[in-house]
């Protein structure tokens, strides 16, 4: 159970924290801890839908994490900016870098179809299903993973429009 508040923990103070991050490979960092806390609850649910979860989650952030954090240096690399409100405005100049970024950032906030999003159902099925729990903090946890989930996308997609767009 100690691992599953961990978690949960995890998620939520990643989630909250990331926003106020100004430097892009900061935000990038905070989104990796919050997926981890997915991966410590699939851990935790002790189930095999939560554990193949897991494991998808593990593979599918090694690689969207890389790529992200690899554009993040490249976009260094040509700007030489790597503060968020600097950087205003590179969608133009950076056409590949930013459709790349752009689905990178998608699949990391788990958009239907992209493997972040069968990972994290997975994982949901998984503590969700477990024998081991009561349904109370079944639904507790459920419910905190579910305001990760909300909150990802809120701080992902604001990453991207102030990088690419400059407001």
């Amino acid at each position: 159970p100690w691992l599953m508040v961990v978690g949960t923990i995890q998620i939520i103070y990643a989630a909250l924290t990331s926003p106020g991050q100004r430097n892009l490979k900061k935000r990038i960092a905070y989104s990796s801890v919050s997926h981890m806390g997915f991966i410590l609850i699939g851990i935790a649910s002790i189930t095999d839908t939560g554990l193949n979860g897991a494991i998808l989650q593990i593979i599918s952030h090694g690689f969207i994490g890389a790529a992200l954090f690899f554009l993040a240096g490249t976009s260094y690399d040509r700007i030489r900016l790597v503060y968020l409100d600097e950087m205003g405005g590179v969608a133009i100049p950076m056409p590949k870098i930013f459709t790349m970024f752009s689905s990178f950032s998608m699949a990391s906030l788990a958009l239907p179809g992209m493997s972040g999003f069968v990972a994290e159902v997975l994982v949901f099925l998984g503590i969700i299903t477990s024998q081991k729990y009561l349904l109370m903090p079944k639904i507790a946890i459920t419910f905190v993973m579910a305001i990760g989930m909300i909150l990802t996308p809120i701080y992902l997609l604001s990453m991207s429009r102030q990088i690419f767009y400059g407001y």
